[in-house]
């Protein structure tokens, strides 16, 4: 008889435990705080209306002619936003990141079946399948469209949640590293100006017919998976049996190299050290320059040219000043440029560039954030604060002075308008020299701190009245100041004296850079006289 023994209890299957693991890492992020419960219930409920309102379109749909095209192409644009999903929300899911189980005895097999399974939990492939079914409720006729619908659907669901996957898995380095997080910085910027792109997609497609123009990109997506089974399913539906087979195992075996891929990704990133950083040391032993590169070499000498170089740097590495920069670039020349090509637009948009590339030199202090006390111990006297900030001015005219030409010119092109052009970029200087004027002026008198850890935030909590003084003062201020020039312009052109408009260009040029001048003499005073509270101001975040 043998006394104290117990029958062994079977383990869990690695499957439950995972999808488990994921219920409590959703369970649990929810209870850190009830703005993040709030913000994930409000998703949800607008995620299901607008899932509900879709499917209803779907519904309305079936029989109509265009039900494929509008099908096909949704589920395709569907797989690309899950594709690219990982890289701009790297932190998003917890269990994007497969190098937290490196320390476990896990094989490869089991491992991915358990976080294929674990990843459809959730309200996206939710969603997902919500959508994929409504595809398939527009195009499912008869017995065989309705059997082919019922293997599509989940096989379309899977597809774009193992796409998902297995290309956050092979970028895995680059997502927990700080190019990753200028991605999910960029994020916003990309999402702008998608939705640029699409009014424009939207509004050029009304003047070309409706969806019908859409039939070709709709047959070329109909064989790219996972559309592919969408499309079987009209396919079927239509008597085509052989194709609707040949669309399903096109998406089977695409889901089979993906799920492979995935597979051969997770092996490589738990037996390979990460070599990241190997290279750069590499590089840096290798780099006898001392820092004193081509940019050094180009910039003046002594402290405008130091301080110019670091600014500029601050813009390449800094995520934040980065990712500030790039959206300013970019929706200054998709402004201007979209309303050109819709043929609404005007020279004068251009200066919508100079108004958001102006805008940089607000809180020239808080990129710095508690490491200005480095730049206030080189601060003694207003001279030294006008030259701190003529530097870090002349660092953003390096780059914004050319930009301004180049987007009035390319409004000008596209409108074909080339006679405004002396005037709307004499406008466009003048706002920008206003911009960086009241700049320097609103970085002494109102800084406020910019956090470096927390996503989408660019102020700490408690100052954000103080940006919006800074930025909106700033602005309005910048505006009135503007006011003469826009007011010479009109004054041209009511009093009919077109031809000298042209004095426009060098009168903004001269009173813009006026402009910068008293901005950055009023400024100087202020910055030397107020270290200590713009160093405590910078310092919060």
């Amino acid at each position: 008889m043998n006394v104290g023994t117990t029958a062994p209890v079977p383990a869990p299957s690695l499957t439950s435990v995972f999808v488990r693991l994921k219920l409590s890492l959703l369970r649990n992020g929810l209870r850190q705080s009830g703005g993040r419960t709030a913000a994930y219930i409000t998703s949800t409920v607008f995620g299901a209306l607008f899932a509900a309102g879709t499917v209803l379109a779907f519904v309305l749909l079936r029989g109509h002619a265009a039900a494929a095209t509008v099908a096909v192409l949704l589920t395709g644009v569907l797989a690309l936003s899950w594709a690219f999903m990982p890289l701009f929300v790297p932190s998003g899911d917890e269990t994007l990141d497969p190098s937290r189980l490196v320390m476990l005895p896990l094989l490869p097999r089991p491992l991915v079946r358990a976080l294929l399974v674990a990843s459809l939990v959730g309200v996206g492939p939710a969603l997902t399948f919500v959508l994929a079914l409504g595809a398939s409720l527009s195009l499912a006729h008869g017995t065989a469209g309705t059997v082919v619908a019922v293997l599509a659907v989940p096989l379309a669901t899977v597809t774009c949640v193992a796409l998902s996957r297995a290309v956050a898995a092979a970028n895995v380095r680059l997502l927990t590293s700080r190019k990753g997080r200028d991605l999910a910085l960029l994020s916003g910027l990309v999402i702008a100006i998608g939705m640029q792109l699409v009014n424009f997609g939207a509004q050029r497609l009304g003047r070309a017919g409706g969806l019908d123009s859409l039939e070709p990109a709709a047959a070329v997506v109909g064989w790219l998976p996972p559309a592919t089974a969408i499309g079987a399913v009209d396919s079927a539906s239509r008597g085509d049996h052989a194709v609707a087979a040949a669309r399903l195992l096109l998406t089977a075996a695409v889901l089979a190299a993906l799920v492979h891929w995935w597979r051969r990704s997770l092996v490589r990133l738990m037996v390979e050290p990460d070599g990241s950083t190997i290279g750069a040391a590499s590089d840096a032993a290798r780099d006898g320059s001392g820092g004193s590169g081509l940019l050094a070499r180009i910039l003046p000498a002594g402290r405008t040219g130091t301080v110019m170089e670091r600014s500029l740097r601050y813009i390449w590495r800094d995520p934040k000043t980065k990712a500030a920069w790039v959206t300013s670039l970019a929706i200054g020349l998709i402004v201007p440029l979209f309303n050109a090509f819709q043929g609404g637009g005007s020279i004068y948009f251009a200066c919508f560039a100079s108004g958001m590339l102006g805008m940089l030199m607000y809180n020239q202090f808080g990129q710095d954030t508690s490491a200005f006390w480095m730049v206030a111990q080189t601060i003694a006297t207003p001279a030294d604060a006008y030259a701190e900030l003529r530097a870090r001015a002349l660092a953003l005219l390096a780059v914004t002075l050319p930009f301004t030409v180049f987007v009035t010119a390319v409004t000008a092109g596209v409108l074909g308008d080339w006679e405004k052009f002396p005037e709307g970029l004499g406008l466009a200087f003048g706002l920008l020299g206003a911009m960086v004027g009241t700049g320097a002026v609103t970085s002494a008198r109102f800084p406020y701190s910019i956090p470096q850890d927390s996503g989408y935030k660019n102020v700490v909590p408690g100052q954000a009245g103080l940006a919006w003084i800074s930025i909106f003062g700033g602005m309005l201020a910048a505006a009135v100041l503007s006011a003469p020039l826009i007011a010479a312009t009109v004054y041209l052109h009511v009093s009919d004296r077109q031809p000298l408009l042209w004095l426009i260009l060098p009168g903004g040029l001269l009173y813009g850079a006026l402009l910068v001048l008293a901005g950055l003499r009023l400024g100087a005073p202020s910055t030397a006289r107020r270290l200590p509270e713009i160093l405590t101001a910078v310092s919060k975040g």
